[in-house]
């Protein structure tokens, strides 16, 4: 056992001192994923700073349209919600695919954002990986890779990012507070995340010491007409092979006057599929129009060994969502 301090901290500047100042220092929310990590040795903080206490406020309808989300808000709160399932359905239905009963209980809506992948071999401290020690190099290449990234990995990691909830934030084009050591920033969730490149050890933008405090939901009509499927092994407590988010809002004419598409389960962040949504935007809803503007996202797609079955799941999960979001009154 490998030993370490245990802080809680008052407030939100508080908790950001006691970690900006210490290298080997991170925060500690619901713990779901980081206590796992610590329990299999992939991560060993010397310092946990516990910000479960901090007051990051609740679920709030703004003034001028629009939600805001306390980050210490639980998953299973968040799912709830009246607010949300009502006014944000892709979001309530990505919150109750994820995880069990349980665990939802526990985690929180800033900690889900900062989860670290469920790699096999990241998870598997005997074995080579460029996340958990870069320049070790990535077991998964020459490994199984069923449930690995098909668009925009690297050669250094080809990893996919295992959050439900963010893939439905970024396709609601949700914005996240950031409190840090030189004061507050707000950035779109989809500008939060990372590709790998060739530094993989980094999930995303953020600086040692900065604290998500909220997550904005701005007031978008499509919004309301948005779902949330996914795809895995099993009915429950499983990871996406592939999900998918969308919302979309039809003119007068019935035809698509805006959408938004994000796809889980095929990359290191969450993918928005923009040459999907750009091949639609305009169009009258069509099987054939959703099947070409799935192509369309999908040509780059460079699938391994294991999981070449992800690029006709993708392109069929976005032609049945749109199918049915588009079908409806």
């Amino acid at each position: 056992m490998r030993p370490f301090a245990y802080e809680r901290a008052t407030d939100v500047r508080d908790a950001i001192e006691r970690v900006v100042g210490d290298p080997e220092a991170v925060f500690l929310a619901g713990g779901t994923n980081l206590v796992d990590h610590m329990k299999l040795g992939v991560r060993a903080p010397e310092r946990l700073v516990d910000v479960r206490r901090v007051a990051f406020g609740g679920v709030e309808e703004r003034p001028h349209g629009g939600v805001r989300i306390g980050a210490g808000v639980s998953n299973g709160e968040l799912a709830a919600h009246p607010v949300i399932r009502e006014g944000y359905p892709a979001l309530s239905r990505a919150l109750l695919a994820g995880a069990s009963g349980q665990l939802r209980n526990l985690a929180t809506t800033g900690g889900n954002l900062l989860q670290r992948t469920r790699c096999v071999y990241y998870q598997d401290a005997t074995t080579p990986c460029n996340k958990r020690d870069p320049g070790s190099g990535c077991s998964a290449l020459t490994g199984y890779t069923r449930y690995h990234a098909i668009l925009g990995a690297s050669d250094e990691c080809v990893a996919v990012h295992p959050s439900d909830m963010a893939v439905a934030l970024v396709a609601l084009d949700a914005v996240v507070e950031v409190a840090g050591p030189q004061g507050s920033r707000e950035l779109a969730v989809a500008d939060l995340f990372r590709s790998p490149g060739n530094e993989p050890q980094r999930d995303t933008v953020l600086d040692h010491g900065e604290l998500i405090t909220a997550v904005l939901l701005p007031e978008l009509p499509l919004a309301r007409r948005s779902t949330y499927l996914k795809i895995r092994d099993r009915a429950s407590y499983a990871f996406a092979l592939v999900s998918i988010a969308a919302g979309v809002e039809l003119d007068a004419s019935g035809r698509i006057a805006a959408l938004r598409i994000a796809l889980g389960g095929v990359a290191h962040r969450p993918w928005r599929a923009l040459r999907a949504e750009a091949a639609l935007r305009g169009t009258v809803p069509h099987a054939d129009a959703f099947s070409a503007a799935a192509d369309a996202e999908l040509a780059d797609a460079r699938p391994l060994a294991d999981n070449g079955f992800k690029v006709p799941m993708a392109r069929r999960a976005v032609i049945d969502v749109l199918t049915r979001l588009t079908e409806r009154p």
